[in-house]
């Protein structure tokens, strides 16, 4: 009761003391790490202040927050509140502008950067989504366009002017790059696919994008920035008349800065960095790419091409092209591990310490036996106390050799073995069903022993269904009887040669190719099976035993549920590792009701 009070009292007096300082703040913290109020009360009078206050405020009262973020960290109220600060900062960036308060953004994101350990999952960009909102508007009607008329203009004004009033330094300068109004389209369409790099996988769209990349770096080829001195000075001008760097979120699009942003070293960089950042994801491997998303050898060859292009133009444009060229090539590299990392689930980087109970005992000594006991003494005999073992043990002075020596080989061969049921097994015998050694208990107990020692089809599967041990064993006869060299296979027609139908002919040759059962499960498997579940991939979950939370976690990633249920198949194939085979993933099918599934996905495998 008294935490309530006080926690009611301090909300009570915050509107008139937080804006003049954040006194209030500072003993709400004091007070809830002394135990007197609760661990929630700083973060719900934080949501209080950042929701009435004006944007400037804001501004002063984040920094508080920058502050303090050990304090956050703590045990003491990272637990309790960071659901707050997450709801805080999502609601601050909702009312921001990213293109008019881009610095107050970029604080609020590398606050939460420094709060939540790397592995926090719900700051990540699991499935690699794009955002499709960030539309580049530019003038598209060419007959609203101006680039055409500016030529025109400056002819006739050219014309009214008579000859010697006009010096040719007071003239206008002309333009370094020839830019008309097709230039222009083909150079901002291209922001469409760096907005949305899936495009570039269809064909139509990978061939606009080839053309209009062609002649915009056609473009930054043939006319070169090498005014290197001209550009540095200018750079020191902007940083001597004003100490903060300009920084716009958003292309400006005019036509009438056409020219100029061409010849900016900074906006060239802008550009060609957008080509590798995209390059590098349409080459790279990512978990969630659908299966379409494959890129063929001579769109690979391009790529590769355009990528060696791009670093060259990049060394080229001034000022220190080297050295942005090699610091942007690192990045990408880096930028490789990141992916890597995400693609294996995003394991935690905190490694586990080792107890003191874990360390290897140390091995003690022990008394070294006698040589006579060991067999180093003159006749090189064991003794083990007793005449006759001493005798049995001595018989080879290796016994390992002793063991795999062929007279110690009591299992016979498949031919020596099945050579009696397989003369039975030929019609021209004529030897009756109930005379055949198969229906012979004793000797299908033995058969199946040995079938399951030396013949590849005891664990092939099969869609036949046996009656009786006899009628396996004939059906197994009858295979071995085709691949027994002594013994040629056109005499015994047993009845089983519609094997084939049923799907038996995939055994053959099976001693060449692996198991069907131990192939891991493909990522278009899981696209199919993920589409046939759809809503109801939570019976498969339950099977999965999944936890609460994980199900939780996938219903937040995505709201369809084909997306739903691939994540769930990912989780289960990651948790899983080489056991996340076909057959595992049949068997539960199978178990949840999901038996059309479960054959659709085997009459796949097997044709593969």
């Amino acid at each position: 009761e008294k935490k309530t009070t006080l926690d009611q009292a301090l909300r009570g007096v915050l509107g008139d003391l937080i804006v003049r300082n954040a006194f209030c703040l500072f003993v709400s913290n004091l007070c809830s790490t002394a135990g007197i109020c609760s661990a929630t009360t700083p973060f719900v009078l934080l949501g209080d202040v950042l929701d009435c206050l004006p944007l400037d405020l804001c501004d002063k009262i984040f920094s508080f927050v920058e502050e303090n973020v050990s304090t956050w960290k703590s045990n003491s109220f990272y637990t309790a509140g960071k659901n707050y600060l997450l709801r805080m900062c999502n609601d601050l960036l909702r009312r921001l502008s990213k293109s008019q308060n881009t610095v107050f953004c970029g604080r609020i994101q590398l606050f939460l950067a420094r709060l939540f350990p790397l592995s926090e999952k719900s700051g990540l960009n699991l499935q690699s989504q794009f955002n499709l909102d960030n539309i580049t508007v530019f003038n598209k009607n060419e007959q609203e366009s101006t680039l055409g008329q500016k030529h025109t203009e400056e002819k006739e004004d050219g014309m009214e002017v008579e000859e010697g009033e006009m010096g040719e330094d007071d003239g206008p300068a002309p333009s370094s790059i020839p830019i008309d109004y097709n230039l222009y389209r083909k150079f901002w369409t291209l922001q469409d696919y760096f907005r949305n790099p899936v495009q570039c996988y269809d064909k139509f769209s990978w061939m606009t994008f080839l053309k209009f990349s062609d002649e915009t770096l056609a473009v930054f080829k043939s006319y070169k920035l090498d005014d290197m001195q001209a550009s540095k000075r200018k750079l020191e001008e902007l940083r001597a008349s004003s100490g903060e760097h300009v920084y716009f979120a958003k292309f400006l699009t005019s036509e009438k800065l056409m020219d100029l942003q061409l010849s900016d070293s900074n906006f060239r960089r802008h550009i060609l960095l957008q080509y590798l950042i995209l390059f590098q994801y349409l080459k790279g491997q990512v978990k969630f790419k659908s299966s379409s998303c494959v890129l063929n050898d001579d769109q690979a060859a391009w790529i590769e091409e355009t990528t060696k292009l791009v670093y060259q133009l990049l060394r080229e444009i001034p000022p220190d092209g080297d050295k942005f060229a090699a610091m942007v090539e690192h990045i990408l590299n880096t930028e490789e591990n990141w992916n890597a990392w995400k693609n294996e689930g995003c394991p935690s980087f905190v490694k586990e310490r080792y107890s003191i109970d874990d360390k290897p005992k140390r091995l003690t000594r022990k008394r070294q036996a006698p040589e006579d006991f060991l067999g180093k003494g003159p006749d090189r005999k064991i003794f083990m106390g007793n005449d006759e073992l001493t005798r049995l043990w001595n018989l080879n002075h290796d016994n390992m050799e002793a063991c795999k020596s062929d007279s110690r080989e009591f299992m016979p061969s498949l031919d020596e073995f099945f050579a009696e049921a397989i003369e039975q097994a030929d019609p021209a015998n004529m030897v009756e069903e109930e005379y055949k050694v198969v229906r012979n208990a004793n000797y299908g107990w033995r058969a199946l022993r040995l079938l399951s020692r030396r013949s590849p089809h005891f664990f092939q599967p099969t869609n036949q269904k046996f009656k009786s041990l006899a009628d396996y064993l004939d059906s197994m006869v009858s295979k071995l009887a085709k691949e027994l060299p002594d013994i040629p296979s056109e005499e015994i027609k047993t009845g089983e040669e519609d094997d084939d139908d049923n799907g038996d002919n995939l055994l053959k040759d099976s001693n060449d190719s692996p198991s069907i059962q131990s192939k891991l499960v493909t990522n278009q498997q899981m696209d199919d099976v993920a589409a046939k579940l759809g809503a109801q991939w939570k019976n498969l979950a339950s099977h999965f035993e999944m936890k609460a939370a994980e199900l939780r976690e996938i219903e937040t990633d995505s709201e369809d549920v084909d997306m739903q249920a691939k994540l769930l198949l990912v989780a289960w194939q990651d948790r899983e590792g080489t056991q996340a085979t076909v057959e595992n993933l049949v068997a539960a099918l199978n178990a949840t009701g999901f038996s059309q599934i479960a054959d659709g996905l085997s009459e796949n495998n097997y044709r593969r």
